[in-house]
């Protein structure tokens, strides 16, 4: 196997990190579309975003958008595409000692903007194989909050117990049922997950249900339901809470954004539910426009959305 190499730094220091985002980077090429095409049919694109992009790496920058101290774990590969968002972490304020480099291509998205702000995505990963434990050292308790989305298990799992050993809280973004999140699901401390993982996991469509069932193996679970909001419980206790009234544009990244938000404001050990609200404004504003990296807010955008909410 050609070799993977980390670009890795001095060492870090304890805390000095407010979310360690480790997961998936990809490159994504974001296509606006009239709508989505039939069979055989030829449509052209009205707009054409090309920009960094994945759960684990849009979260990181998030978090430095938002105001934070980010870093990012993954793997870029030694290519085009790579290039490119390894220099979008850098000028967005996003650590990027653990990011690995290697002759394997960068993960690449092709993705499908309807009118609606709804999209369709395919992602081609190749033959670039999962990063393994010994390829990163990394050291949880340099963060304060772990956050994984469960695309590199070999890395995540023995990074989830270090953490959760150390008292360093883990946050697990869980899209789907896939090997990473089955594996990490049960073994973090706030799992955040779509209505998708909850309804694959469950076997049918009761987010209450989904909440009471996942909340007996997990201290906190949020599930998010995009445009109704979402629903959550926390020890004892349970709540839902609206979505913000936006347009909607794209909803690519909307959850990425969301998850690199709560796992800063529980960084900043803000109330649970100010986590919340605060998390769901930079999703909603992420929606905003085309692209997931256009779309990630600054901090006085989310501010400003709070205010309105608060007033309405």
């Amino acid at each position: 196997m050609p070799p993977v190499h980390a670009l890795a730094g001095g060492p870090a220091v304890a805390g000095s990190i407010d979310v360690l985002c480790v997961g998936h980077a990809s490159y994504d090429l974001v296509f606006a579309i009239p709508h989505h095409p039939t069979a055989d049919e030829k449509i052209f694109a009205d707009q054409l975003v090309a920009c960094g992009g994945g759960p684990a790496a849009n979260a990181a920058v998030t978090v430095a958008r938002l105001g934070g101290r980010a870093a990012f774990a993954g793997f870029l590969g030694s290519d085009l595409y790579g290039d490119a968002h390894f220099r979008e972490l850098v000028e967005a304020g996003v650590e990027t000692r653990y990011v690995a480099r290697g002759p394997f291509p960068t993960p690449l998205s092709a993705v499908l903007v309807k009118p609606d702000g709804s999209r369709s995505l395919v992602n081609h990963k190749g033959a670039t194989p999962p990063l393994t434990a010994g390829q990163l050292t990394i050291s949880p308790d340099t963060a304060k909050v772990l956050l994984l989305d469960g695309h590199e298990p070999l890395v995540s799992v023995p990074l989830a117990e270090s953490a959760r050993r150390l008292g360093v809280p883990v946050v697990l973004d869980a899209g789907s049922v896939h090997p990473g999140t089955s594996v990490l699901h049960d073994q973090v401390d706030c799992l955040a997950c779509s209505e998708k993982f909850a309804r694959q996991y469950l076997g049918g469509k009761d987010e209450q249900r989904a909440l009471q069932v996942l909340g007996e193996k997990v201290p906190a679970v949020v599930i998010t339901l995009g445009e109704h909001g979402l629903v959550w419980r926390r020890g004892a206790e349970s709540g839902k809470l609206p979505a913000f009234e936006i347009t909607a544009v794209d909803s690519t990244g909307a959850g990425d954004a969301f998850h690199g938000a709560l796992a800063l404001a529980l960084a900043r050990e803000l109330p649970w539910e100010q986590c919340l609200r605060f998390a769901s404004a930079a999703g909603a504003l992420c929606c905003t426009r085309l692209g997931a990296r256009s779309g990630i807010p600054r901090a006085v955008d989310v501010e400003c959305l709070l205010q309105l909410g608060e007033a309405a």
